[in-house]
């Protein structure tokens, strides 16, 4: 069965282990993928995650990341470009995230990068995430 949206199947798949409080989940691999996944992970929602190579595309493993009284760290993750829907912003239009506690992932024409770094670099893109 083919997928429409993987980065939000991605996105469902963290938002609903995180809730179920499970450790890890698995997500199918891309590069995209990967690269938001390391976001995750400098950013500090994530603890970890790995590519685990298999016959097909291959397996994200994500571990998710809890404080030590078991509370979540990633509180929410909404996606906002869908295939459908394509959101673009412009350099002095990027959205700040419950004012500057969240953050919003874009793809850039300088790869996908946080928020922050966008403006830092002063480039515009597509905005796949809203992470708080």
């Amino acid at each position: 069965m083919s997928m429409t949206d993987p980065i939000a199947d991605m996105f469902t798949r963290i938002r609903n282990g995180n809730q179920a409080f499970h450790d890890k989940v698995d997500v199918p691999a891309s590069r995209m993928k990967e690269e938001i996944a390391a976001l995750l992970k400098a950013e500090g929602y994530i603890s970890e995650y790995k590519f685990i190579e298999d016959r097909r595309q291959g397996i994200l493993r994500v571990y998710l990341k809890y404080t030590p009284k078991r509370e979540r760290v990633l509180a929410g993750l909404k996606r906002v470009s869908t295939p459908s829907r394509r959101v673009y912003v412009r350099r002095d239009a990027i959205p700040r995230v419950l004012r500057g506690l969240g953050m919003a992932i874009l793809s850039t024409s300088q790869g996908i990068m946080s928020d922050s770094e966008a403006r830092r670099r002063g480039v515009g893109g597509e905005v796949l995430c809203h992470v708080w």
